[in-house]
């Protein structure tokens, strides 16, 4: 069907109106995201009526950017875009998702473009992926395809560059998940005076990008982002969901900020592709939060959305609480005498899992570039490695292990056993990376040895969670049956999730951790796949609170496992406030509990059963922060959790005065508000609710410390005394 004049199409799914305008040259532009009793503002521009763009972009070889106010760099502005004609659109629903395909068609070249929207009943978030389609009889080469692409993010505002702000979010090893805001001229996205002159300029030449290339795909920055009024009425929130090479960009376009975001692509990834006729590729889902609130709104929106899309786990309902053996423990140098010291005190302090760490396929330390066929070290484990797991187990315990399972080392016998093709190369030649080869999971020789060293700890072990880690970067993809090296990087990517969910399928008991030197993987593609993610390698508590607060941006709470890790050489407020940076979370408990005095290690035991007691009310959670998004340096950090008709506030005081002022709103009106002090129970702790500005005022004496409050709206009954 062809429309001959500019047509409406209005799509209603979830708590969503996605509305599409086709032109009367038959180019599709999204129009509008809203909530469904939302009417979008109308464009405050003088110069546009319209802020939309073209719905699709692609790039193919010798074409650059078409429109001269953008460069080649920028995502936007394609031969393609307007190349790309109308050709229908359905909808369907599947169980609790809706989706909507709209297909277009460039005649040129034979390439027919669907792009694939899917919204989740509940939710506000629109996940979108595009198909590619190669409908001629010759090769067509892809350089670039986005995910999305939106225009018009700020219609209503007639001064955007000063009305929103963008937030990103750092990513790095031991400062996980701290977002910066950027007002939009710091960033260079500001009025230009360009769209009345007599050129009639569209846009600036200015974008501003963030992107990461190679396989950890979250260091040095989250795939997300967030575009916000001043005024909190109005939020724009996205991440990209991929475990390699992504891009996005905002920018200036018709008077208004566009989105626009990408998997892996030519410029910035080595990423292209060959279609051969009838051969076809889909891109990197996308999803894109809108809602005329607060960014806390659009947090708890996408973490509803993320809970829709992950692979469904009991593990994910009933949050046991792990020991891990590495995080200021064994530090990698585990044996079974040092193991067996440990069990009783994780026994009595309430773990439900007790996870061996690195070293134990090892005769020696110097394990690094030996890694790759896992199998116990006799030299470790005298006795027998399953005469450990069997008395872990005995001691009502679930076993657990870490594995590296996409990188074989050097020295390893593992390296001349695979054939060459099973490892990542350029020119013939294999990719070393810090003494390490990476496995390509596309060959079926590696699923091979793999399936069978996990269904060996599996089924002659018992073991029945792996910690998944992953410490190298590969930035050179791989060229091994490949057109390009990011396209046999990408090609990786995907083989290695499918390859997780088929563990799943042999074994559904089974939990799987995605660690990736702390959260350098924290995106998901993973995060849909694994059981629960590992936050950071942080080492201070006192640090780590800033982490453990900023997490629920990230993650949900029910897959965000923090570490808490008591010393006996802490204060009990410092151990206090370790168990306090894993309670709104997942619990990775650690630490010499072998070495904590009775006292010590009953603060710990206390800190888990006040865990058991609130865990059931996480699976549900949305986040707040009182204090806003924390800071690396703030002096005081809050984090509050609603779930389950109940709300749980964590408190750290990391310096300034010993008082503190809260906000929050959502008990506002609510009348005397209690705060009753959860963890640590018996230590210092003074509050008083202002109703007037809807506020907790706290008092903690102790610096630095942390407390875990649990805050509910009492009733004050008056007699007649008359």
């Amino acid at each position: 069907m062809a429309f001959t004049t500019e047509k409406s199409i209005e799509w209603h799914a979830g708590l969503l109106t996605v509305c599409l305008t086709v032109a009367a040259d038959q180019v599709v532009y999204i129009s509008s995201i809203e909530k469904s009793k939302t009417n979008p503002p109308k464009a405050c521009s003088p110069y546009f009526s319209k802020c939309a763009l073209p719905l699709v972009e692609v790039r193919l070889p010798g074409e650059g950017t078409k429109t001269r106010y953008k460069s080649s760099q920028s995502l936007i502005g394609g031969y393609m875009a307007t190349r790309l004609k109308y050709v229908n659109h359905t909808s369907r629903t599947e169980g609790s998702m809706s989706v909507m395909e709209i297909t277009t068609k460039d005649t040129d070249s034979g390439l027919s473009a669907t792009s694939r929207f899917m919204v989740y009943e509940g939710t506000s978030t629109l996940r979108s992926e595009v198909v590619v389609q190669n409908d001629s009889a010759k090769p067509i080469e892809l350089l670039q395809v986005a995910s999305l692409v939106v225009g018009g993010l700020s219609t209503g505002s007639a001064k955007w560059w000063d009305d929103y702000i963008l937030s990103t979010g750092s990513n790095s090893w031991f400062r996980e998940a701290q977002w910066q805001d950027h007002s939009l001229p710091s960033i260079g996205i500001d009025d230009y005076g360009v769209y009345g002159l007599p050129e009639k300029h569209i846009s600036s030449m200015s974008t501003y990008a963030v992107s990461s290339h190679g396989s950890f795909s979250t260091l040095g920055h989250l795939p997300m982002g967030l575009l916000k009024h001043k005024s909190g009425t109005d939020t724009w929130l996205w991440q990209i969901e991929h475990n390699g090479s992504w891009k996005w960009e905002i920018g200036d376009c018709k008077d208004a900020i566009y989105m626009a975001a990408s998997g892996p692509l030519d410029t910035d990834h080595h990423w292209g592709k060959v279609l051969q006729p009838g051969e076809n590729f889909t891109t990197v889902p996308v999803a894109l939060c809108h809602v005329r609130d607060s960014p806390e709104a659009a947090f708890a929106d996408l973490n509803h959305y993320r809970r829709c899309i992950r692979r469904k786990h009991v593990d994910n309902e009933t949050l046991p609480i792990i020991f891990n053996d590495y995080m200021n423990c064994l530090m990698g140098d585990p044996t079974e005498e040092k193991i067996l010291n440990l069990l009783e005190p994780v026994v009595k302090a309430g773990a439900e899992y007790f996870v061996i760490d690195c070293g134990w396929y090892a005769d020696s330390a110097g394990w690094w570039d030996d890694v790759g066929e896992w199998q116990p070290s006799k030299k470790r484990f005298p006795s027998g490695f399953k005469v450990l797991l069997d008395k872990i187990r005995a001691r009502g315990l679930i076993p657990g292990v870490w594995v590296e399972p996409e990188v074989v080392g050097t020295r390893s016998i593992v390296a001349e056993q695979l054939p060459h093709d099973c490892f990542f190369q350029r020119n013939g030649k294999r990719i070393i990376e810090k003494d390490r080869y990476q496995l390509d999971f596309r060959n079926p020789r590696v699923i091979e040895h793999m399936d069978s060293v996990i269904d060996n700890l599996v089924l002659n072990y018992g073991v029945g969670y792996f910690k998944f880690d992953y410490n190298i970067n590969i930035l050179q993809g791989t060229d091994v049956n490949a057109h390009t090296s990011g396209d046999g990087q990408l090609g990786h990517n995907r083989a290695y999730l499918s390859w997780i969910g088929r563990l799943y399928d042999r074994h559904s008991d089974l939990v799987i951790e995605s660690c990736s030197s702390g959260a350098q993987r924290l995106d998901y593609a993973m995060l849909a796949m694994h059981s629960l993610q590992s936050t950071s390698d942080q080492q201070d508590p006192v640090r780590y609170a800033a982490i453990s607060a900023a997490m629920p941006t990230a993650v949900t709470p029910e897959q965000s496992a923090s570490w808490a890790y008591p010393q006996s050489e802490w204060s009990d407020e410092i151990n206090a406030m370790t168990v306090v940076n894993s309670l709104l979370g997942r619990v990775h408990l650690s630490g010499r509990l072998d070495q904590l005095n009775p006292k010590q290690l009953e603060l710990i035991c206390s800190g888990m059963q006040v865990y058991k007691d609130i865990r059931g009310d996480l699976p549900q959670s949305s986040a707040f922060w009182p204090l806003g998004l924390p800071s690396w340096h703030d002096e005081w950090v809050a984090l509050g959790i609603s779930g389950g008709g109940n709300c749980y506030l964590a408190v750290w005081r990391r310096g300034g005065p010993e008082q503190c002022s809260l906000p929050i709103s959502q008990f506002a009106g609510k009348g005397q508000i209690q705060a009753e002090l959860l963890y640590p129970k018996e230590f210092p702790f003074e509050s008083q609710w202002d109703s007037t500005s809807a506020s907790l005022n706290i008092t903690l004496t102790a610096n630095p410390c942390a407390r875990l409050i649990k805050l509910r709206s009492i009733q004050i009954e008056t007699k007649n005394l008359s």
